[in-house]
């Protein structure tokens, strides 16, 4: 019996962040999400809230939401699938600001049907760190 060479498979390609950085997850907002690091802005904590809805992160949003009006938990809808994320504008937020607020699209599925998520946000720190108090929905 002849014997065959296996190859090995090439590795999967690390996949894209949700936040639309065009980077890997794991060199974006993977780094915040594991506690590598933390969001400089307000924009990026932003990025890395909508990323964590989109990987079903519930302790990172917990961390990031002003005490508050954090919520005891978080609930993800089973059938919405987070598909895109637009950043509309900024006000303040850098790292020379206190406060910030950021508008944003967020594109999702919800039992396949599209939908859009328009809000502007408004972000504090707080001992330092950059955290998510509340957001209005955008008409």
């Amino acid at each position: 019996m002849a014997r065959r060479k296996i190859r090995p498979s090439a590795p999967a390609a690390p996949a894209l962040c949700p936040c639309g950085s065009g980077t890997t997850y794991g060199e974006c907002c993977g780094r915040p999400h594991s506690g590598a690091s933390s969001a400089p802005t307000a924009e990026a904590l932003m990025r890395s809230r909508y990323s964590a809805f989109a990987v079903r992160d519930e302790a990172y949003l917990l961390r990031t939401w002003h005490p508050e009006t954090r919520p005891p938990r978080v609930e993800f809808d089973p059938g919405m699938r987070w598909t895109g994320l637009e950043i509309v504008g900024t006000t303040d937020g850098s790292a020379f600001h206190t406060t910030g607020t950021v508008t944003f699209r967020a594109h999702y599925t919800d039992g396949g049907r599209p939908g859009v998520l328009h809000e502007r946000s408004r972000f504090t720190r707080v001992d330092g760190a950059w955290v998510y108090v509340d957001g209005e929905f955008v008409a």
